[in-house]
């Protein structure tokens, strides 16, 4: 079979190798991406099915397996006239661990020029949703992880203040809203203890459950006085590492009739 004519596509998903690599391995999570009733068996000659929600089907096999780096399996529909034949085609996929999670590299090799290039819409549309569900996986726990970053606003107390900030976000967080532009952990602990001073007895408080795709979540919140009466409210926009923890927060404060909520 000769497959001359290939189609590449790269894209970096927020998520941690291992769990991208998950995908190609368990058949609920292989699902998840292409459309209930798709499966895989991971191993060398295992089926690959994957039935997309129109109910086209395509067909084929695994044909390289490596944790957690590589994916290859042949593909091709059951419907012959589709034009590639289960089997007829050859689906690459290499995964790089890289700063913002993991580089996802595509090739898809194929017969003839025009089944490549039907195919890019496709893919284009397929790795986005991949992406957005891997991310939708790695990063279920934002609302903790929002929590406890609200938490460390209001504590006092140096050391669990501390704690606090490195269990919701990583060293190298960067944070800016209309009075803060800090980055690092350290530059951080120094300016809530600032903030603090100015800002006695105020408190932050997750208003809701987060909106997050590919990586990316708005969490939106209120600020309270001890007395417990709202002083303000506003969004912050979350960039999520790989691990899960926040790497980079922009505090947008709300707007009520054109004017800004302080």
């Amino acid at each position: 079979m000769d497959l001359d004519h290939a189609l590449e596509r790269v894209v970096v998903i927020r998520a941690r190798r291992e769990t991208v690599f998950r995908y190609f391995t368990d058949s609920a999570r292989f699902a998840a991406w292409w459309g209930a009733g798709s499966s895989v068996d991971p191993r060398p000659g295992g089926a690959v099915r994957i039935r997309y929600p129109n109910a086209v089907e395509a067909l084929g096999e695994v044909v390289e397996l490596k944790a957690p780096e590589r994916f290859v399996f042949t593909y091709g529909y059951s419907d012959p006239t589709k034009g590639v034949p289960p089997g007829g085609s050859r689906v690459t996929i290499t995964l790089e661990a890289v700063a913002e999670g993991t580089k996802l590299r595509l090739v898809h090799d194929q017969a003839d020029a025009k089944a490549r290039d039907a195919h890019k819409p496709g893919w284009a549309y397929q790795l986005a949703v991949f992406a957005n569900v891997v991310a939708g996986e790695e990063h279920a726990g934002v609302a903790a992880k929002a929590d406890a970053w609200f938490k460390a606003w209001a504590e006092r107390d140096p050391v669990k203040r501390r704690a606090l900030l490195e269990e919701s976000a990583g060293a190298d967080i960067e944070f800016r809203d209309a009075y803060g532009c800090v980055a690092g952990l350290e530059d951080l602990d120094r300016h809530i203890f600032q903030v603090q001073m100015f800002m006695p007895g105020l408190t932050l408080h997750r208003d809701g459950e987060p909106r997050q795709c590919q990586g990316t979540a708005l969490v939106e919140w209120v600020m309270r006085s001890p007395d417990g009466a709202e002083r303000g409210r506003g969004t912050n926009v979350v960039d999520l590492a790989p691990d899960g923890r926040l790497a980079r927060v922009v505090g947008l404060p709300a707007r009520t009739e054109g004017r800004q909520v302080q």
